[in-house]
């Protein structure tokens, strides 16, 4: 399994918002194979700030997944990109388990 952590910031007064377009994109990732979690989180403290968490069964899936909600109705990656005030910032992870995940018969 791949992590991905992505924190993004909104223009100011903006977070709101930009968590609302990131809540449409998980709705359309319910039930997308190879997809664990999409958890999309704003920052107490700064609400400009929204974090998405990220697991997949593999890079094949996310890459999958990036295409298939950039075709479908709804939010696409510029309706994202619109509402940041800089690029945002991705950490790739290797996930070796955790609470909420499936039982990976592969992990270490």
């Amino acid at each position: 399994m791949i992590g991905r952590l992505m924190t993004m910031t909104a223009h100011p007064g903006r977070g709101g918002e930009l968590a609302a377009v990131l809540l449409r994109v998980a709705d359309r990732l319910h039930g997308f194979p190879g997809c664990e979690i999409y958890l999309i989180s704003q920052d107490t403290a700064d609400p400009d700030t929204v974090h998405v968490t990220e697991v997949w069964q593999d890079e094949a899936s996310a890459q999958a997944a990036l295409a298939a909600t950039s075709r479908a109705d709804g939010p696409d990656p510029a309706d994202v990109l619109a509402l940041l005030s800089s690029p945002p910032h991705r950490m790739d992870l290797t996930v070796l388990g955790g609470v909420g995940l499936p039982a990976d018969d592969g992990r270490p």
